[in-house]
């Protein structure tokens, strides 16, 4: 098992605090996270830091974590401009940016963006073959439904080479066999419960085997929103009270999906979790953050890798 942790991001006006900040993932490397993740949260009242600055701000922070967002909706970017964006950051960070793309869905404000919403999926697609190219080729040169590039260069390209890791978030066995052709992992959602999430991961090495690519050449991993409390009550009602500020509306799903309570709750669904073919965890806290993340490290990991004594 590996594990990762959500970079702090959601701050009302005025709240943000850079030592705070910086002692949180300073923290998180010296506790053995192996990458903190960002996520994108566009035009709700839900205060959100953007997540490509926050990862900068992250980035130099840090020495040795991974950096990530799960997941960019990219449908919703301009693909020159995420491209460079991410090129740059990889460059600042000496090569640990993961980047994750997905759809969005259908609910995601389209008129805002100029982004026909009965194209949303193919631009989707599109968009990420416009990044890779300016990311691998000195020259590109691309006719497109929605971009025309001719003889363009993107320099500096990454640092990783030919480019940092694409995670796909999502649901769909098309987006989900997609994944398995031209990415390198799978991101399960925070709000997919672990039920759903196995049938996913079954898709997903399916298509693996369908392709015949070995499993160990393509990660799964998921984001699990937690809360660890001694009294399991609280912390249901605190995390409940978040994640309907968050979606916008209460979801039962959305619910069943977080790990909450006490250590032995949160274990037993994270295990259920790893069963159900996760590789990588994304502890996500909704409150209280640097103090989860220290009850994380000393009451669930340990007992997750049989280090427990």
């Amino acid at each position: 098992m590996r594990f990762a942790i959500a970079i702090p991001q959601f701050f009302s006006d005025g709240a943000f605090d850079p030592g705070a900040f910086r002692a949180y993932l300073t923290r998180a490397e010296e506790l053995g996270f192996e990458s903190a993740w960002a996520q994108e949260h566009l035009l709700g009242p839900y205060p959100a830091l953007r997540p490509i600055e926050t990862m900068t701000y992250a980035a130099a922070c840090t020495e040795r974590l991974r950096l990530g967002c799960a997941v960019f909706v990219s449908t919703l970017h301009n693909p020159v401009h995420l491209a460079q964006s991410l090129s740059t950051l990889d460059q600042l960070s000496r090569g640990r940016v993961e980047v994750g793309v997905g759809t969005g869905g259908k609910r995601r404000p389209f008129a805002a963006f100029e982004v026909d919403p009965g194209r949303y999926v193919a631009r989707f697609h599109e968009g990420l073959e416009v990044m890779r190219a300016l990311w691998s080729e000195p020259s590109v040169t691309f006719a497109g439904e929605f971009w025309q590039l001719e003889g363009a260069t993107l320099e500096p390209k990454p640092f990783q080479k030919p480019f940092p890791p694409v995670w796909y978030g999502g649901s769909g066995q098309n987006l989900l066999r997609r994944a398995v052709r031209h990415g390198h992992g799978f991101f399960g959602a925070g709000s997919s419960p672990t039920a759903a999430f196995a049938d996913q991961v079954r898709t997903v090495r399916e298509a693996l085997a369908e392709e015949g690519r070995p499993e160990e050449d393509f990660a799964i991993a998921k984001r699990v929103y937690v809360a660890v409390d001694d009294d399991a009550d609280r912390a249901r009602a605190r995390i409940d009270t978040e994640l309907e500020r968050l979606y916008g509306r209460r979801s039962a799903d959305i619910e069943s999906a977080a790990a909450v309570g006490t250590p032995d709750d949160c274990v037993r669904e994270l295990r259920r979790v790893a069963e159900a073919g996760a590789e990588l965890i994304l502890f996500t806290p909704m409150f209280d953050q640097a103090e989860q993340m220290e009850r994380l490290a000393e009451t669930v990991i340990p007992r997750l890798t049989g280090q427990h004594a």
